[in-house]
Formats: C-alpha cells, structure tokens, sequence
C-alpha cells in the first residue's frame, strides 16, 4: 500500500498496475496516416506480367511438364491377375473337388428316377381286406320340442302345470285399505298441531318491544371547572437590556484569546493514515469483438486463415 493515495487494488481492481508497452514512444497522429505501412517500404513483389493461354511451357511454374509418377514401368492388369490365381493354385494340397454323379431329375408321376431308394411296400395301391361296419347300436328315443316360450304356455316346462289362482276384483285397493287400517292402529295420538299464528318478518310497529324499558339511569354531579392557569409575570424580551436572564451581565473570563487547532487525523501505532477496506472492484473485461477475432483466428487456423469478403 503506497504512503499517499489509493492502491491498484482500489483504483482497477489488481493486486498489481500492469506495465504499459508504449512508454517512451512518439506520438503518431493518426490523420493521414496509411493503412499499410509496410507496403511503401523495402522492396515489393514484382510479378513478371500476365501470360495468356495457351498450350506452350510459358503457362506453368516449371520450364518442362513433370510427370506425376517418372521412372514408373508398364504394368498389364492382365497378366497381373493371372499370375495371382497361378500363385494361389500352388497352395492347393490335391486336385478340385468334383462331385460322383450330376443331378437326377425325374420323367413323369409316379417315377422314383432320382431318388435315394425305390418305392416303398406301404405306397402299394393295392387294397387291403377290411372288416364289415356293424353300426352301434340306437340312441333313446324322445318327443320332439314343444313350440313357444314357455311364458303363458301350459305344459311346455320340465315339471307340471303353473297352479291357477284366482285374481279377485280390485285387490290392490283392498290391500291399500288394509294398509291404511293396519298404520292407523299403530298411531297414539292425534296429529301434531301448531299453536303459533305464522307472522310477517318486520312487525307493522317498529316501536313495539314485548321486553320491559330498563330503569333511568341517574346523571352523575357535574364536577366544578377549575380556573385557567396563569403565569406570575409575563416572559421578558431578549434584546439589548438583560432583563430576562439571571445575571444581569455576563461574568467576565480572564482567559486569553487562543486559536484552537483541529484534531490530528487518526492513525495506528506504525503511524500510518488508516484507509477502510475498499469493496469488490470490476475487472477489465475484454469487448466482444476481440473474443470474436480469437476465437475465429487462433494458433491453429493462423495460416489458413482467409479474409470473408460479402
């Protein structure tokens, strides 16, 4: 930490200031000032002129036309393939494997020409002497269905007849008043019967209470009011007279006239200026164009490099 003003740490944020390239330079104004420098100095490039086309050795880099392969002998595929398969024969151990007998193929239906064997005794078509059929004997014997459902149709299910029962006139309302005569015998008393004359919501009286008034309540005493405060004397003016203070005047001091000094800055026992810790600071932050420009040429793809042009 210096002696006198801020650190690096305070001022960018560095533990250290880095060094600076250009100290001690000239200034070069940038008014009229070429883009390419190096061009006008030393010698340049001087190309020996266009050519035009044509079919003579002046169109190319090299005073004669090198051959892609020289020194290369002629070679037939030809022979070459058959040189191989010589080599490859040589590898056999025995002759080329020839099957006994070609493919035998049959001369009509029912020929067995071609196959492994002959024919066989059980594809003999002559017949065999078979038993005489006795049919089994008959099943039991019974009466064809009976037509319809069986819903209102007698003797047409597995048992007897449905029983008649006769349906006697109005039976259901016979039933009802034997109900009806059955729930009266169990009831005890008569119907429940409600004594209140039913009322509108709001009476037609707003006054009307059925409640008794509650008794008067009693005033309390008036309590007397007591009288306003006053002040003994009225309050004295501060001017030039001192009549509202308790001396008369100002007691007279002996003390010389002595210019007070400020108070010397606070330091800690090395006898250094105390500076507080100073908050996070911001570091230099590279533009997006130079990330652009790294990224795009790097150690990799600096010689290939070409420039885009749109």
């Amino acid at each position: 930490m210096p002696a006198e003003g801020k650190s690096d740490m305070e001022r960018i944020g560095l533990f250290s200031e880095m060094g600076y390239v250009t100290i001690g330079d000239k200034y070069v104004s940038q008014y009229m000032r070429p883009f390419n420098e190096a061009a006008s100095k030393n010698k340049q490039m001087l190309p020996g002129g266009t050519k035009t086309l044509s079919a003579l050795q002046a169109g190319y880099f090299q005073p004669q036309f090198v051959r892609i392969f020289d020194g290369e002998a002629y070679s037939n595929p030809v022979q070459l393939r058959r040189r191989y398969r010589l080599a490859e024969s040589k590898k056999n151990l025995g002759k080329a494997f020839l099957p006994s007998n070609g493919d035998k193929l049959p001369c009509g239906l029912g020929s067995y020409y071609g196959t492994i064997g002959g024919s066989y005794a059980y594809f003999n078509p002559q017949l065999k002497a078979k038993e005489t059929y006795i049919p089994p004997a008959k099943n039991f014997y019974t009466n064809p269905g009976k037509k319809g459902t069986g819903y209102g149709y007698a003797n047409l299910t597995i048992g007897e007849q449905y029983p008649h029962e006769p349906d006697g006139y109005e039976v259901e309302k016979i039933n009802a008043k034997k109900v009806q005569e059955e729930h009266k015998r169990l009831v005890k008393g008569g119907p429940f019967k409600l004594n209140l004359y039913p009322q509108e919501y709001f009476d037609m009286n707003p006054y009307f209470n059925d409640k008794p008034l509650p008794p008067v309540k009693k005033t309390p005493p008036e309590r007397p009011i007591a009288p306003p405060f006053k002040p003994s004397s009225p309050p004295k003016k501060v001017r030039g007279m001192k009549g509202g203070t308790f001396d008369p005047y100002p007691s007279h001091s002996a003390d010389p006239y002595v210019i007070t000094k400020s108070k010397a800055v606070t330091t800690n026992k090395e006898q250094q200026i105390f500076h507080p810790p100073p908050g996070p600071k911001s570091r230099p932050v590279t533009s997006i164009i130079t990330l652009n420009v790294t990224r795009s040429l790097n150690v990799k793809n600096y010689k290939t490099a070409q420039l885009p042009s749109y």
